[in-house]
């Protein structure tokens, strides 16, 4: 395993970032295709032995228990200073709203409820895991400042937003003296690169780290077009809606991707993380058994030519938002966005 410093934190973290939003009791969720605690800790235990020491939770993963899973794994197979744990809290809902509690009343109370479900003191970084428009980005940026003066988070990551909101934040932060975001946890993948428009340039001037999901986009860079479906593929209609649409265009990629892997004896899996990880700091890579985190892993010793990331990319058209980032406009429809529900990456 290789680390890297995460932005412009002094958290040392593995190249790799275990995503465990496939963790957790499948009734408490709306993800159908999650994984019981037992193989959560199986996966966690194997993570850690490859020398991963980065983990992504949310409080939103199958009502908190995805929480709970990782939390009781780390207690029982690691040191808790020696790693990093990241989770995520959503928005105010309507009803919050409606009953006056305040973003930094709503942010103290989720990072109370995470401590809880992870059984820790602190996270090492706490995400808001998408854009409020509903909040003042005033007391999102107060309420975030409290918990990491109070040491309840040692830094602060945002998730699913536009370069521009990253940059208005941090630059609120700055004039106030708050807290700034270290990192974002956007989408990107060899088939949705949209971020390197303006949010790449953006982080790599101002030193934020790039933590990206769907890294495998949902499992497509990892088998060829028209190969068996997973339970996941089959029953995430989440995944679906971020990438039926421009399927026929992807799978030119996707194509590529098998083609080069039979060349260099590896999996797709290792050749998409290894073209990934040349642009980010740590992709997030979810795991649902053994070989998903261990392919990834072998995938941070792998170096690509320039001539086999140039073939890689060259098929790439622009797509259209997809996912949370469709949603990220001016709403007031809070339901829309499925905020508490645990159903948004």
């Amino acid at each position: 395993m290789k680390y890297v410093k995460l932005g412009n934190s002094d958290l040392n973290v593995s190249r790799i970032c275990m995503g465990c939003m496939g963790f957790g009791d499948a009734a408490k969720g709306q993800h159908s295709w999650t994984i019981d605690e037992e193989h959560s800790r199986e996966i966690i235990k194997r993570g850690l032995d490859l020398g991963v020491n980065f983990y992504d939770t949310a409080i939103a993963y199958q009502g908190g228990t995805s929480e709970q899973f990782v939390g009781r794994a780390l207690r029982d197979f690691t040191k808790r200073e020696d790693v990093v744990v990241a989770t995520k809290f959503l928005p105010r809902t309507p009803d919050e709203i409606e009953n006056g509690i305040s973003g930094q009343q709503h942010i103290e109370n989720m990072i109370n409820i995470s401590l809880t479900n992870l059984g820790m003191d602190y996270v090492d970084l706490y995400i808001y895991h998408m854009w409020d428009w509903n909040t003042p980005i005033e007391d999102v940026m107060d309420g975030l400042n409290r918990i990491v003066k109070a040491g309840k988070a040692r830094y602060i990551g945002i998730s699913n937003c536009f370069a521009w909101q990253l940059a208005k934040a941090n630059a609120l932060a700055e004039k106030e003296g708050f807290a700034k975001f270290v990192s974002i946890q956007g989408h990107y993948n060899l088939i949705f690169r949209e971020e390197e428009r303006e949010m790449v340039p953006y982080c790599e001037e101002e030193n934020i780290a790039l933590t990206p999901y769907s890294a495998l986009a949902s499992g497509r860079l990892s088998r060829k077009p028209g190969e068996s479906d997973t339970k996941r593929a089959v029953e995430d209609a989440y995944a679906k809606f971020k990438y039926d649409a421009t399927a026929d265009q992807d799978n030119v990629i996707i194509s590529r991707v098998a083609e080069l892997s039979e060349k260099r004896g590896v999996t797709m899996t290792e050749l998409s993380l290894a073209w990934l990880l040349t642009k980010v700091t740590a992709p997030i890579v979810g795991a649902t058994k053994l070989h998903h985190i261990e392919g990834a892993v072998k995938a941070v010793d792998m170096e690509l030519k320039d001539s086999e990331i140039a073939y890689l990319e060259e098929p790439y058209v622009p797509h259209p938002l997809a996912g949370v980032m469709a949603q990220n406009k001016r709403t007031n429809a809070g339901e829309n966005h499925g905020w508490g529900t645990g159903n948004q990456k």
